[in-house]
């Protein structure tokens, strides 16, 4: 059955050329948290289909990580005429004016100097990147390491991993998985940029290309999703899949390509979480220790990892199962 957002708000500012999709996917735990994303589409209808699904994919992100929190999304669409600083002043008075129904932060394309803008616009957005990257890194390495001892690891120092994106994400889990003992190297499509963290970290550097076909142990993508289609799935060379990237499977077709392979996958709603973890732990829930919270995602991902080996089905399918079955309990006490 389609899933309908409860709320689609479409937002457009002429004199800045902002023109932007914010989903309110489902309130049901809390009020609707999921970061801005900006980037250039095909199309508007493209946009508004890109936003509906990360933000069903917040929902569950938020469920699975028992925060009280539903999930949403905005995209802000990027093209030459784009005043980003009136463009970003004009969506934070609008996130402003929903009165905390939404909470966000940064996303794929969306510049510290963008967070900077909206802060000012709205109380209701955590501006600061780096410490949220960090949260996301320390649940990716405990989701890791669940999939190492699924897959009958003693641990993972010493094996090999490729992080695919050097952004503030990908940045904060090359660190961590070499912390973890680990030896990674890091792929961009900007290989500036991939130098610049390897010569920060320590780490090697790997040709953007050869990243998804990449002999390691782990592969961790950390950038954009929908880059493990079929295709990649056939020819993945990693013995266990744990991204940071949000809607890492193009398709679900990939999640039963990868279940036949025997490729250890950590879903993203998973591995991701810790972002929305340390941001709504904070400001909605009033933890002044959001870490427990996000080790425990190590043992969410040994849970769906264990059911989906004894019941034969792709992990993707039992995340979205334990996330539903917690939302409609809510819903029910309602």
């Amino acid at each position: 059955m389609a899933h309908t957002p409860e709320q689609v708000i479409e937002i457009e500012h002429a004199a800045s050329g902002l023109h932007a999709f914010l989903v309110l996917d489902d309130t049901t735990l809390g009020p609707a948290a999921g970061g801005i994303r900006t980037r250039a589409y095909p199309s508007p209808a493209e946009a508004q289909a890109d936003a509906a699904r990360l933000a069903r994919a917040m929902t569950i992100k938020c469920a699975l990580a028992g925060l009280s929190a539903g999930g949403g999304k905005c995209v802000v669409l990027d093209h030459p005429r784009l005043d980003r600083a009136a463009a970003f002043a004009a969506l934070g008075d609008r996130i402003e004016a929903l009165a905390g129904r939404f909470r966000t932060a940064g996303d794929f394309g969306t510049t510290e100097d963008d967070l900077r803008v909206l802060a000012a616009h709205t109380r209701y957005v955590h501006p600061d990147a780096g410490s949220l990257a960090a949260a996301v890194a320390r649940g990716l390495r405990r989701c890791v390491e669940a999939a190492a001892a699924h897959t009958g690891w003693s641990g993972v120092t010493g094996r090999t991993a490729v992080v695919q994106g050097s952004g503030a994400i990908g940045a904060a889990a090359v660190r961590e998985l070499i912390a973890a003992g680990m030896r990674v190297g890091v792929s961009d499509l900007d290989a500036g940029r991939a130098a610049a963290v390897a010569a920060a970290t320590g780490a090697a550097t790997i040709p953007a290309f050869d990243a998804l076909e990449a002999d390691v142990d782990l592969l961790a993508p950390c950038a954009i999703g929908g880059v493990i289609t079929d295709q990649v799935a056939k020819h993945l060379r990693a013995r266990m899949l744990v991204g940071a990237a949000n809607n890492l499977l193009a398709s679900p077709l990939a999640a039963h390509v990868l279940l036949a392979r025997g490729i250890t996958h950590v879903p993203d709603v998973i591995a991701s979480a810790g972002a929305v973890i340390d941001g709504i732990g904070r400001t909605v829930m009033g933890l002044a220790d959001r870490v427990p919270l996000i080790d425990a995602l190590g043992d969410t991902a040994r849970e769906v990892l264990a059911e989906a080996a004894r019941s034969g089905r792709a992990p993707e399918s039992v995340a979205m199962d334990i996330a539903c079955a917690r939302i409609a309990a809510a819903r029910a006490l309602r």
